[in-house]
Parts: structure tokens; C-alpha cells; sequence
């Protein structure tokens, strides 16, 4: 567009509209490798956004407690020493020693550790899903800083259109052709932009602010953007991504091993209402009885013990089982609730998708459009054929167009990194 408004003015354009040529030609290679950085980013915030450490830690934690529920519980160890020595046919009792270990009912520890797995995998998938949930706001900052970007890019190729409108409208006005106010429109339009440039330089600072929030760290340069957004697609059917997002969502992942730590809650529960057993064993030590000649004069006793622990009190462990119960029920109610709700949040994603890839269709035609249209009512200006307002309002038009085209790609990669994070990618 550029250089055919050039040829209406001066040869001496035609370098910096050779310049711009071969920047949207660049562009193309671009859009293939422009996914590397977004990726590192993501990777990067993964690594040290301390949110997702924090998440980590607290599966560390849950897992430290596998060997403290499926240990059996410490033996105990007594000594007695009689001060006043008991008499027996073999001679006095001098001290005793004794040693006991306590058994809980048959598959009760096993089920105490699957439980304490399954709540360390539940903790596990949270992480998953804050991690997925990082890598969309990473995404979303991204492409709403690409947006920025792309409109001060665009902003400042207008403001050099506008100057060179500028100077096509001096030089009809020297020539008597046209009016001065024809260039005291061009000098609003350029304030009006310079203006909004000032702004749109100003609105890049907090949100470079927050995508070094979600890294964690501070960057030593802006980060890297594509001259032109590379295409997201959602790569599969809605279909399949809808049961993917069903079974493979981290949130649900957690609730369904959060309902298998229940069962197995229950079952330990049930076990705990069940008798346990120590086992124990004495060693008596034993004096030499004086004026006794037998054989076993002075020998020491071993005397091996058995208990039962017998659960008479059966409300405790009925309570304790229903309680687990009734926790499982209401964990399988928020699967059923979130089930629900990614269903809706998933089809309001499509939706989205949808629409940006329409609007990205669509205003890469009505840009084009625009091109021509402004193309022509150049040409007939010189010819003194065409209001220059006509111009102005095209020009706008052409603006707008340029800048929703941008705002389209980068919504359309934003509702695919949203499905994505539904799938827990």
C-alpha cells in the first residue's frame, strides 16, 4: 500500500517501503519458530514460580507420611526389679524384663498406606493442575502483550502513512489544488495517534510486570515476539477433547484418587473396629536358692504372653466408618459438579475458538479491502477527484482493521491454550 501512495509523491520512497517489504516477508519464517519462546517461558515459570514449588513441597509432605501409616506400631520394652524378692522353688525372683509387640487386624496397615498414596496422588494432580493453570496465564500475557506490541507497531507505521499524507496534502495546497484544511486534519489524525501511542508504550509496563510475576524472576530484555502470531489449532476433534478433558483433567484425576483414599479410609476404618493382638514374651531372672540342690536351682523363667484387644464399644467405629462414607459421597458430588462445569467451560472454549477463527478470515479480508480501497482513493486525489476526508476515514478503517486482525490471532491461540489447560497440558 505504502509504496503505491509513494509513487504519487516522490521516488525518493521507495527505500524505506523496500525496507517494509522485506520485514513482512521475514514475517512468515517467524510464525513457524515463534512457539519456542512462549514454551520457554512456560518452562521457566514452572521452574521457579513459587506457587507451583509450594504445591510441589506439599506433595513431599503427604508422601512423608506413607511410612508413618503403614508401620507397625513400636514394641515396648519393660524392666522390673523386685525389692523385696519373691520366693519360689527354684529360688527368688531378683528382676524381670519383658518385650511386646502389638498387631492390628489383617490388611489393616496395607490399607492405611493405599489410602495415604492415593491422597498423595490427589495432591499431586493439584499440582498438575496449577502448573496447567500457569502455563495459560502465561499464554494469556503473552499474547496480550503481542497484541501491544503489534498495535504500537502498527500505530507507528500509520503515524509515517499520515505523514507522508501530510505532505501529498502541502503540496496540492502549494499548487493551489487543494485546501490547508486538508493538512490541519492530517495534524488531528497525528495527534490523536501519538497521543494513543503514548498510551499503548505506557500499558506494556504492567503487563511486563505481571508476565516477570509469573516467571518469578526479572528479565534482562523484552521478551521475543513474532512479526506475525504463529496459527494455534486445537488438533483433534471436539469430541475426543471432550473426553480427554473428562478423563485426563488434573482436577478431576485429584477427586477420583481423593474418592479411592476414601475407600480405602473406610476399609482401614472397618479393620480398626476389628481386634488387634499383642504378642509378648517375659524373661524372669532368678537367684540361687540356698540349701536347694536340684537341677533347675536358679533357673531363670521365660514366660510367652498373647493379648486381644477387643472392641466392645462399637458406636466409636461405626461413626468412624460412616464419617469415611459420607467424605467419599461428598468428594463423588464435586467430581459430578466439576465434571459439569468443565463441560460448560469447555463449551464456551469452542465458542471462542470459533469465533476468533472467523474474525482472523474475516479481517484479513476486510484489511485487504481496506488496502485497495485506500489505494484508489489516493490515486483519484491526486486527481483532485476525491474528498480528503474519504481518505482520512479509510485510513482509519484500515487501522482498525489491522488491529482487530491482531487482537483475532491472539485470541484464537488464547482459547486453544484454555482447552489445552482443561486437558492439563
Amino acid at each position: 500500500m505504502k509504496h503505491r501512495l509513494i509513487n504519487h509523491i516522490s521516488s525518493t520512497f521507495w527505500l524505506p517501503c523496500l525496507l517494509l517489504a522485506v520485514g513482512l516477508l521475514s514475517a512468515l519464517p517467524g510464525r513457524v519458530q515463534a512457539q519456542t519462546p512462549l514454551r520457554v517461558y512456560q518452562d521457566s515459570a514452572a521452574m521457579n514460580n513459587p506457587g507451583i514449588r509450594a504445591l510441589f513441597k506439599q506433595y513431599e509432605v503427604v508422601m512423608q507420611k506413607v511410612p508413618q501409616t503403614s508401620t507397625l506400631p513400636d514394641p515396648s520394652f519393660g524392666f522390673g526389679y523386685f525389692i523385696s524378692s519373691v520366693e519360689t522353688r527354684v529360688g527368688p525372683q531378683v528382676a524381670v524384663l519383658s518385650v511386646s509387640q502389638s498387631f492390628p487386624w489383617f490388611g489393616q496397615l496395607a490399607a492405611q498406606e493405599q489410602a495415604t498414596l492415593e491422597r498423595a496422588k490427589a495432591v499431586l494432580e493439584r499440582f498438575n493442575d496449577a502448573r496447567a493453570r500457569l502455563n495459560f496465564s502465561v499464554a494469556t500475557t503473552y499474547n496480550s502483550m503481542y497484541v501491544l506490541k503489534s498495535a504500537i507497531r502498527i500505530t507507528k507505521e500509520n503515524i509515517v502513512l499520515l505523514n507522508t499524507f501530510r505532505d501529498l496534502a502541502r503540496i496540492r495546497f502549494e499548487s493551489g489544488k487543494g485546501s490547508m484544511v486538508d493538512v490541519l486534519r492530517i495534524e488531528m489524525e497525528l495527534g490523536e495517534l501519538e497521543n494513543r501511542l503514548a498510551y499503548l508504550n505506557d500499558s506494556m509496563e504492567p503487563l511486563l510486570a505481571r508476565f516477570e510475576q509469573l516467571l518469578n524472576t526479572s528479565l534482562a530484555q523484552e521478551p521475543e515476539f513474532p512479526d506475525v502470531l504463529w496459527d494455534e489449532n486445537l488438533g483433534m476433534s471436539k469430541e475426543l477433547i471432550l473426553d480427554s478433558v473428562q478423563t485426563l483433567n488434573p482436577a478431576i484425576l485429584s477427586l477420583n484418587h481423593q474418592i479411592l483414599s476414601y475407600e480405602q479410609e473406610v476399609v482401614a476404618a472397618r479393620k480398626t473396629g476389628s481386634p488387634s493382638f499383642t504378642v509378648g514374651l517375659n524373661y524372669t531372672i532368678v537367684g540361687q536358692r540356698e540349701g536347694y540342690t536340684g537341677a533347675d536351682n536358679g533357673r531363670d523363667a521365660w514366660l510367652p504372653t498373647v493379648g486381644v484387644r477387643i472392641p466392645l464399644y462399637r458406636k466409636k467405629y461405626e461413626s468412624l466408618v460412616k464419617e469415611k462414607e459420607i467424605a467419599r459421597e461428598s468428594v463423588e458430588l464435586q467430581k459430578t459438579d466439576k465434571t459439569n462445569e468443565l463441560r460448560t467451560n469447555l463449551s464456551q472454549a469452542f465458542r471462542d475458538y470459533d469465533d476468533a477463527v472467523r474474525r482472523v478470515a474475516l479481517y484479513e479480508e476486510l484489511r485487504d479491502y481496506a488496502r485497495q480501497a485506500l489505494d484508489i482513493l489516493i490515486a483519484e486525489y491526486t486527481s483532485a477527484s476525491t474528498n480528503f476526508e474519504e481518505i482520512i476515514r479509510m485510513d482509519r478503517k484500515l487501522l482498525a482493521y489491522e488491529l482487530e486482525l491482531e487482537r483475532a490471532r491472539a485470541d484464537r491461540n488464547t482459547a486453544v491454550a484454555y482447552v489445552q489447560y482443561l486437558m492439563g497440558k
